[in-house]
């Protein structure tokens, strides 16, 4: 780690470049191969992000030697921190046998049968790579049953990188239109123009503006696609009678729920759908499932999973993919989940809701207003002094105090994700939480000033 020393009055990027020279070096040695030095889009921040060379339980090192309290558990996907022994043997057991198959294994069963039974939702479940893929094949799923081709999904609700999907992701207050009638925005070049024309973006937590617009499109919709907490808007949890309206309404018009608990499925035992008792027809899962490693699935009622078995010979919606149901991610999900029992996950949740409250009468002692938002062990902070229920809320917060917040807080070694949103990990115990609270009244004072 570097040791020089800092300018008393330096600016946050002044002393996050002074501690990250290697990465800095990294970036310019990549961006001749890499576009943007990486294959993460959503990893860049200003000034460049820096490099991880390993991680230790609720730890990262970075290739400057930084050691950093991991608050963000890479995006939500390790709920056990790094390294954990319970999942580590179960892979290095399964290493030995063999990583991958032209064939099923054992591990699949195992993990199937422990998904359906701990989500009360899902009668059948296949496994993908990525919850994109997860995604996707839940899409072209409901649209094959249904024999519709639109679909609904949640403004500022994230779901991977489908075309379907890669629409009112984080539009413009120029691009979104009305709050009750979001319009419908490209969030990517090199979509096809029908895009558009078969998304209906629908407001989050407005009962009534949802319902009008489903219903308004019943005969052409095939699927409702919303996330019971919006990860990428900020970790916005849906109000109970949004979804029970959203369930009501698929439900009563034959339209396919379907919850992308890719993020949520950490909020309880049988994911988000179990704290809110809200059933869906399909589910879509990622992130914390794999226990560090790739991987997907998507599952729910027998009767749409049905088109994907190939037994009586070409099935209606075909999946192939030569790593689905890696057995390496099989095992290590399967070891993930042996560990997150009821009481650790009621523990870990207790823990997470003190800390948001927290986080907001820190901010509070320095008169910056915020709205601490997440659910389970999920939380992020808005910069904005209004309540936060929608992705609409979320835009006139203070983005550039956001930012040095966060390299403030990498600076005091302590990692969030640049968008001021993390997630606390069984490997973070009360002195590591404490750390964190105490990183944040430091950079607090350095940026807000005088007060």
């Amino acid at each position: 780690m570097t040791t020089q020393a800092l300018p008393v009055a330096a600016t946050e990027e002044e002393r996050y470049r002074l501690k990250t020279a290697a990465s800095r070096d990294f970036f310019d040695r990549a961006r001749e191969y890499l576009p943007g030095g990486d294959s993460r889009s959503t990893l860049f921040y200003r000034p460049y992000p820096a490099v991880m060379d390993r991680g230790e339980g609720c730890w990262v090192v970075d290739l400057d030697g930084n050691r950093l309290l991991d608050f963000t558990g890479n995006h939500s996907s390790l709920i056990h921190g790094y390294g954990h022994p319970h999942v580590l043997s179960a892979v290095e057991r399964q290493l030995r046998k063999g990583s991958c198959f032209p064939g099923s294994s054992e591990p699949q069963l195992g993990f199937a049968r422990l998904l359906c039974e701990r989500v009360a939702s899902i009668e059948k479940i296949r496994f993908t790579s990525s919850g994109t893929e997860a995604t996707l094949n839940a899409i072209r799923a409901a649209r094959a049953f249904t024999g519709r081709h639109r679909i609904a999904k949640v403004e500022g609700g994230y779901h991977g990188t489908v075309d379907d999907v890669m629409v009112s992701i984080h539009p413009s207050t120029q691009e979104a239109g009305g709050r009750s009638r979001p319009r419908a925005t490209p969030h990517s070049r090199g979509l096809t123009p029908d895009t558009m024309e078969n998304v209906t973006v629908l407001p989050f937590n407005d009962v009534e503006g949802a319902r009008e617009l489903i219903a308004s499109q019943a005969t052409e919709l095939a699927a409702v696609l919303v996330e019971p907490v919006l990860g990428s808007a900020g970790m916005i949890p849906a109000e109970r009678s949004y979804l029970e309206m959203l369930r009501e309404v698929t439900r009563e018009l034959d339209i396919i729920l379907i919850l992308d608990e890719v993020v949520s499925f950490r909020v309880a035992y049988g994911g988000a759908q179990a704290f809110f008792d809200v059933l869906p027809d399909l589910t879509c899962l990622g992130k914390m499932i794999g226990g560090g490693f790739p991987l997907g699935a998507f599952g729910g009622r027998s009767d749409i999973m049905a088109m994907f078995d190939p037994s009586d010979g070409r099935p209606a919606v075909p999946h192939p993919g030569s790593h689905n149901a890696n057995p390496i991610g099989m095992v290590a999900g399967i070891a993930t989940l042996e560990l997150l029992t009821p009481d650790t996950l009621a523990r870990l949740n207790v823990r997470a809701t003190t800390f948001r409250e927290n986080l907001a009468q820190l901010f509070d002692e320095f008169s910056i207003p915020v709205q601490v938002t997440g659910l389970g062990s999920l939380f992020a902070m808005h910069l904005t002094g209004h309540p936060v229920r929608s992705y609409r809320d979320t835009l006139n917060a203070d983005a550039n105090l956001r930012h040095q917040i966060f390299l403030g807080l990498f600076n005091e070694g302590v990692l969030i994700d640049p968008r001021g949103v993390g997630n606390l990990s069984t490997a973070l115990g009360e002195a590591e939480i404490a750390r964190f609270g105490d990183a944040l009244r430091t950079v607090l004072r350095r940026v807000r000033g005088p007060y």
